[in-house]
């Protein structure tokens, strides 16, 4: 009786994982030899790990990463990509991220930016951080829309908390007018606040030509390339049959 009532108050207050943990120590036989200071540091333990769970969870739904098992420890390497393994090791770690900075990944069709980013996505879940995913014309369109509901301003502060905003397919169509003042929008937000993560199949020297108006061109490329990496990536594509690649 007394069991159950501890049960359901640890429940009532909202720790399950410490309720999962206590139904196992008076399953297993050998938890009672264990002090009551190592008991009740497993309970706790147990409860932070399933929060910690619950929370990576949450952050990787709420990512929208569109490969959404990438993972680095599954980089491939070799293929003349041309990946500095201790560049990555030190991306992995998410200080970049907690410093503010941005990442650019440019390289052609096929060599894996996309991959890459949403592992990189993957990995700041997993640290904690807040990580959204979108594609540039997907953006735009939902920025359109927003202009027109009303939610545009509500829209920008969503992205403007985001710890890192993954925006793919840089480059993939010419932008107008409005298109262009929203991303200024958009990354003057992030600016010294958060990261933001870019793949492009177009170099970066290119993409002052792109923008297509000088004055929004210098605004956005300042806000973007400012403390910036740069990883290019090259080989040949990543989607050929692995028994096709060299």
């Amino acid at each position: 009786m007394l069991m159950e009532h501890t049960l359901q108050t640890l429940k009532a207050l909202r720790l399950p994982g410490m309720a999962a943990a206590f139904e196992e120590q008076q399953r297993i036989a050998a938890s009672a030899e264990l002090s009551f200071d190592e008991r009740f540091s497993m309970l706790v333990d147990r409860e932070q790990s399933w929060r910690d769970n619950r929370r990576i969870t949450r952050l990787l739904r709420e990512a929208k990463l569109k490969s959404s098992q990438a993972c680095l420890e599954d980089v491939r390497y070799g293929g003349g990509r041309k990946l500095d393994k201790s560049l990555v090791a030190q991306l992995a770690s998410c200080q970049w991220i907690r410093a503010h900075q941005n990442l650019i990944l440019t390289g052609a069709t096929g060599c894996g930016k996309t991959w890459l980013a949403c592992a990189l996505g993957n990995a700041a879940c997993r640290q904690g951080l807040s990580v959204a995913y979108v594609r540039m014309p997907r953006l735009f369109e939902e920025l359109r829309i927003a202009h027109g509901d009303g939610s545009f301003g509500k829209r920008l502060a969503v992205l403007a908390k985001t710890d890192l905003l993954i925006l793919d397919d840089w480059g993939l169509a010419p932008l107008n007018q409005a298109e262009r003042n929203d991303l200024l929008e958009v990354l003057d937000d992030r600016v010294g606040t958060r990261s933001t993560l870019i793949t492009s199949q177009l170099p970066v020297e290119h993409w002052h030509a792109y923008l297509n108006d000088p004055t929004l061109a210098d605004a956005i490329l300042d806000r973007v390339l400012h403390a910036a990496h740069k990883l290019p990536l090259a080989g040949e594509s990543q989607r050929k049959p692995e028994k096709t690649r060299s």
